[in-house]
């Protein structure tokens, strides 16, 4: 008996492992499973080794901050406290916790988060334009459609997806928070279809709060998506539905409201940043451009739904959104243009992959779709593609020199006294802070960040006095200088390294303490 027993279980297991292979053989990988794994292994590659270069110092110096005090972190750019800075938000802390329990350095979370990140984008990417068709086509137009059309010159933007823009930002907050809105809106789109138990809808909340603290300006965008989907999808209207879609919203704002580093509310009508978006606004054909492309599929589409369609409802929503940022001189709602474009660009990956070959529509939509992409691909490629294999006039994004030659010499948490912007970008990545801040902090009274910036430029005066100098370097408690090869130290100080790169010159400063201020 014990022989038949073991000769049946073995014949099950032989039964099951011959089915289980089978099965494996049986499976293939969708077209988008293959090119949605050729597009991140790609963009991790080229964003792994891009050097540290624009908003990255400022992510990872507030990675550090939280690393070094988890509930106390400080300034991510000055030696002052962080009381109320935005840059702490669930993404940020998440990071330095991280970096505390594996010891690991600001910079490195945030350049391991890149391929992360790029995961949950390409995630959200297929599972937004499952919404919108059943072809098996339609993710991969859309993912190349979202990372390419965009502008006629290739322009990086935190928060802003093109090829270009991803081979600098995939580890940035930004990135995460617009994959994290593909998907919510998914979720929705299914909610808004089928129903779902009311732990559904509080989830969904929840998870629009985090992305709320994560990117706030993101955050309206997703709001924007969320509601045209709840409008174009929700049929069957009742008590209980308009309830669930309540609890939704309440969770959302609870989630967003207990997060104890910062008010995020409060940065409702703050402008501190205005001006530092109106680029965004100056030149629309250079960076947008491409994405007009999709305009007649977007108006096919709302003709035939009669505009109730989620991709017309945004695409009207966003672009009131960006020219009341426009006319109201609150620039940071172009920001909203990271996500304006979708619609122009999922509405022609869509319609491109539903209409059949030799249709009016189709004839309507490939030759303009062909060229915006011959110029997207000109406009992107040298981003992606090292510079010998293409030809000389090819356009390369800048690469930054590597400030590792400092971080190696000054300790963390000092500062640095420097008025040129590569090194004042980079540096904070090491967790050095800088007597004047790189990009303005709400935290930071734009009193205080104007006196900072009057008196870094005063120190650096050829007709200041040195006890002035000494002043303000006892003040913010600068001990290091950090100029280019072209000019001398104008306070006393000891010559410590040189870069073998660029040639500037790292000063150690007369301590504080014997300055006289």
């Amino acid at each position: 008996m014990t022989g038949v027993g073991t000769r049946t279980r073995a014949g099950a297991t032989g039964v099951a492992l011959r089915s289980g292979t089978r099965a494996l053989a049986a499976w293939r990988p969708t077209p988008y499973t293959v090119a949605g794994t050729a597009f991140w292994l790609l963009l991790a590659v080229v964003a792994w080794h891009t050097p540290i270069a624009s908003d990255f110092g400022q992510h990872a110096s507030a990675v550090q901050r939280v690393r070094d005090h988890p509930w106390h972190p400080a300034n991510p750019l000055l030696k002052e406290p962080g009381t109320d800075s935005p840059y702490y938000s669930p993404y940020i802390v998440a990071l330095g916790l991280a970096a505390r329990a594996t010891g690991a350095a600001g910079w490195q979370m945030v350049r391991w988060c890149g391929p992360l990140n790029l995961a949950v984008l390409v995630a959200g990417v297929g599972a937004y334009a499952r919404t919108l068709s059943t072809r098996r086509a339609a993710p991969v137009y859309a993912l190349l459609a979202f990372t390419l059309l965009w502008g006629v010159e290739g322009k990086e933007w935190s928060g802003f997806c093109g090829v270009w823009s991803l081979t600098r930002g995939a580890s940035y907050p930004s990135c995460f928070a617009v994959g994290l809105t593909f998907l919510l809106w998914a979720w929705t789109d299914r909610l808004a279809r089928r129903g779902g138990t009311a732990w559904q809808y509080a989830g969904l909340g929840a998870a629009a709060g985090v992305l709320l603290l994560v990117h706030p300006i993101t955050a309206l965008a997703a709001a924007v998506g969320i509601a045209a989907t709840v409008a174009a999808r929700q049929h069957g209207w009742s008590r209980r539905v308009a309830g669930r879609w309540a609890l939704a919203a309440a969770a959302a704002v609870a989630v967003a409201a207990a997060w104890p580093y910062f008010d995020v509310f409060s940065l409702a009508g703050d402008t501190t940043v205005d001006q530092v978006h109106r680029r965004l606004y100056t030149h629309p054909w250079q960076w947008y451009g491409l994405a007009l492309a999709g305009v007649p599929a977007l108006a096919w589409r709302a003709a035939r739904t009669r505009l109730r369609d989620p991709l017309v409802l945004m695409f009207a929503a966003d672009g009131a959104i960006a020219v009341y940022g426009w006319f109201s001189g609150h620039y940071t709602y172009g920001r909203v243009f990271a996500l304006l474009l979708v619609p122009l660009q999922f509405g022609l990956a869509v319609e491109l992959a539903a209409a059949p070959p030799w249709t009016r529509l189709r004839a309507a939509l490939v030759p303009p779709a062909a060229v915006a992409l011959c110029f997207a691909l000109a406009a992107q490629i040298g981003s992606v593609v090292p510079q010998s294999w293409l030809p000389v006039a090819t356009r390369h994004p800048a690469r930054w020199p590597d400030y590792r030659w400092v971080a190696d010499r000054v300790p963390v948490g000092d500062v640095v006294l420097t008025d040129e912007s590569i090194p004042m970008h980079v540096l904070p990545a090491y967790g050095l802070y800088l007597v004047a801040p790189t990009w303005p902090d709400p935290s930071t009274p734009a009193a205080d960040r104007d006196r900072r910036w009057s008196d870094t430029t005063a120190y650096f005066a050829p007709s200041t006095p040195p006890a002035r100098r000494a002043a303000i370097a006892h003040t913010y408690g600068a001990t290091w200088l950090l100029l280019p090869p072209t000019r001398l130290p104008p306070a006393p100080a000891t010559l410590t390294a040189t870069s073998p790169q660029t040639g500037e010159h790292l000063y150690h400063l007369t301590p504080p303490k014997e300055a006289k201020p």
